[in-house]
């Protein structure tokens, strides 16, 4: 398509792929139900299934106002949520937008640029896979998220200071996709599941998906400045935003996770003071790990 209507074949890439996506955008909105409930097309055999997997039974709660709005910003948890998946997020765009920049400075044809970024991928769909399944097993999402980003920094390490060497270079480029592409995915189930256990959870949630999304993603906006020809080929620009942006998510991550058993903590003491006991306290639901 390269020369069509006066744009090179990497535009119409883009292109296409913004068309599509705006065009199942458009058609979710009217055909996509926003609760199990509006389902058309389940049986009401297969409505009371999802229910029952989902565990709560609620319709459109009280309308999102600018107070619910200012509310959920000031819990300082909503913020870090944003932070933590913004730092995943830099260094998952950088590997999806120059992989095939960076693997080429070490030497490779056109070609075989192309071949090479396949591995990376594909060592990280099997760690998603994996990771996933775990997380799920265990129902924590920590130990998971963490084991991402130690890969993700011990990668954006190796690469900051390793230029001389095409497979220990190589497998850091596999250690940052594996790393970013797992633990996103885990940080967005963790952070959803742990929206507003008590009050208006339709209106937390929504706000929140929305935030963690919308915020999240800017990191896409500063890993397209990240990578820039004049710094090749080492690139040490790139790789530090991306560790900064890593270290800066594994920082929140860890002081989100300390507000959450903090909150859980004092759960627990409130329904044991009330006469609930030991037993009592077990059966309240408490933020996840």
């Amino acid at each position: 398509m390269d020369g069509i209507l006066g744009q090179s074949n990497w535009r119409w890439i883009f292109i296409l792929e913004g068309v599509v996506t705006l065009l199942i955008g458009i058609t979710a909105f009217f055909w996509v139900p926003d609760f199990p409930q509006d389902a058309r097309w389940l049986t009401n055999e297969e409505r009371q299934f999802v229910l029952a997997r989902v565990g709560t039974n609620e319709k459109r709660g009280r309308a999102i106002t600018s107070a619910s709005i200012l509310a959920f910003f000031m819990d300082i948890k909503n913020l870090l949520g944003g932070i933590i998946y913004f730092g995943v997020i830099v260094p998952t765009y950088s590997f999806a937008y120059f992989a095939p920049t960076i693997i080429k400075t070490l030497g490779y044809s056109t070609v075989q640029t192309q071949l090479h970024t396949v591995p990376p991928v594909a060592a990280a769909l099997a760690l998603c896979l994996i990771t996933a399944y775990a997380s799920d097993y265990t129902r924590l999402r920590l130990p998971f998220i963490l084991l991402g980003s130690v890969l993700t920094i011990t990668g954006l390490a190796i690469l900051l200071t390793v230029h001389d060497s095409f497979s220990v270079q190589y497998l850091a480029i596999c250690l940052v996709a594996m790393g970013a592409y797992s633990a996103g995915p885990i940080i967005i189930c963790w952070y959803v599941m742990n929206l507003n256990l008590f009050g208006n959870r339709h209106a937390e949630r929504t706000i929140g998906t929305a935030w963690i999304i919308g915020f999240g993603n800017t990191g896409g906006i500063v890993a397209t400045f990240s990578f820039l020809v004049k710094d090749a080929p080492t690139y040490r620009t790139g790789y530090s935003i991306c560790m900064g942006a890593a270290c800066a998510g594994v920082l929140a991550m860890l002081a989100y996770a300390s507000l959450v058993r903090t909150e859980n903590r004092m759960m627990r003491n409130i329904v044991r003071a009330r006469g609930g006991g030991r037993k009592g306290a077990k059966h309240v639901q408490y933020y996840s790990l």
